[in-house]
């Protein structure tokens, strides 16, 4: 039996339920556009929520004020254009003749040649989302997982291998996993799963993959890939990337399998998170790349856990944490998360005095930018955004992220993670 992680030293308790009511989505016809025409064949005709959909978020919270929705809904459109153009690759056929797509790592001729599955679980949440305006959306997204499926992991291979084609470690990363399987389930929501392929089947399947073998059986949180042990001495289910608390992709699988224990990873996940800004970050709320829990006590990581040096610091993975948490205040009306996002939105903006051109690219905990962070990028900015559309009383600071990042291209990383931080800014991500 999984028993739940509860006990950790100088965290707020709070009162939350994982099955509050989420954002619900006002469908809106789909703008006429100069798409190209599809040349795959078709798969089924039906878009239940076609782009865009003027998702209403939690109230109080707040959307760019100084561009109309249509406007906001063609910044979307013109930025996915660019990322596909630049990030999609068709790569071969399946046995049926449809085609197989990834999502390429950058932009550089040796990255177009790599994919990972981080990169294939953005592309399974954008493209259905973009269902209404993109016809071939369905073609594309069931070519990124029928190449998911054609890149299994190793230890499990419900899961993908997290690096295509290296032939080395052919195991999984946590972050990529939830969100294809977060994308089956969007696509199961927006073409129903009596197509060519059982969408809500194989998300249960991925998800039984996932729970089974990346949340620890014991703290209830998720673990870096099926390669950990989770009772091992280094890496274990005691030591999470904050960028896993994927709190909404967390909910969707609850409600699509009944699972209570997904109610209980969320919990785990905000109670980590309160215990680091409790105790490591109060003045910025700031959360580390990496997690290390002794004794029940939780701590960044050292340096060169994993990665490098600043592994204890928020950087290239926790950047993505305002994102994340933020959107699950915002569908799911969550105070717990809101008043994390608020934290880190509330020293940022004051932090910056007010302009996103002042955000660096990486912090100590304190607040102390990284060294060689001096640099703007829109990876760091973006998800600054999601977070301050949960405070009425950061309105021109909203207007001001948003206009700093809706037309800058940078490369896949950063451009993906931009995308669909746009996606919620202008109210068009739902949840399933």
């Amino acid at each position: 039996m999984r028993n739940p992680f509860l006990s950790f030293t100088l965290v707020f308790i709070f009162a939350i339920s994982a099955c509050t009511p989420k954002a619900t989505a006002t469908s809106v016809a789909p703008t006429e556009t100069a798409s190209p025409a599809a040349t795959e064949p078709e798969v089924v005709d039906l878009i239940t929520h076609p782009f865009p959909q003027h998702v209403e978020y939690a109230s109080n919270s707040i959307l760019p004020s100084h561009r109309s929705l249509e406007e906001l809904d063609n910044d979307v459109r013109v930025f996915y254009d660019y990322w596909k153009s630049e990030y999609l690759v068709e790569d071969g056929s399946s046995d049926d003749g449809f085609p197989l797509y990834r999502v390429a790592f950058g932009k550089s001729e040796e990255a177009r040649g790599t994919t990972v599955s981080e990169g294939q679980g953005y592309g399974m949440m954008i493209v259905p989302i973009m269902a209404g305006y993109d016809p071939n959306a369905q073609v594309i997204f069931d070519g990124l997982w029928a190449f998911a499926r054609a890149h299994p992991s190793e230890v499990d291979s419900r899961l993908m291998d997290w690096n295509v084609p290296d032939p080395e470690g052919n195991d999984s990363a946590f972050d990529g996993d939830a969100d294809i399987a977060f994308g089956l389930l969007l696509a199961d929501a927006q073409w129903g799963s009596n197509g060519r392929v059982n969408y809500k089947a194989e998300a249960e399947k991925m998800i039984g993959g996932i729970l089974e073998s990346t949340i620890g059986p014991e703290s209830h949180l998720p673990m870096l890939g099926d390669w950990i042990d989770a009772h091992g001495p280094n890496h274990n289910q005691y030591t999470p990337r904050s960028s896993d608390f994927m709190l909404v992709n967390f909910r969707a699988y609850g409600e699509a399998t009944n699972d209570p224990v997904w109610n209980d990873v969320v919990l785990q996940s905000q109670n980590i998170i309160l215990a680091i800004q409790t105790n490591h970050s109060p003045e910025t709320g700031l959360l580390p790349d990496f997690i290390v829990i002794k004794d029940q006590v939780p701590q960044p990581a050292p340096s060169e856990f994993l990665e490098n040096v600043t592994d204890g610091a928020y950087n290239y993975n926790a950047g993505r944490d305002p994102w994340r948490v933020g959107l699950d205040a915002l569908i799911y009306d969550d105070e717990v998360s809101r008043s994390i996002v608020q934290k880190i939105s509330h020293w940022i903006e004051s932090s910056a005095a007010g302009d996103p051109a002042n955000i660096r690219s990486g912090y100590e905990l304190d607040g102390t930018p990284l060294s060689g962070s001096d640099y703007f990028s829109t990876f760091f900015v973006a998800p600054m955004g999601v977070a301050a559309m949960n405070d009425p009383a950061q309105q021109d600071w909203l207007n001001a992220v948003y206009d700093s990042v809706y037309d800058t291209h940078e490369d896949y990383y950063e451009d993906s993670v931009n995308l669909l931080c746009l996606m919620v800014m202008t109210g068009n991500f739902w949840s399933p």
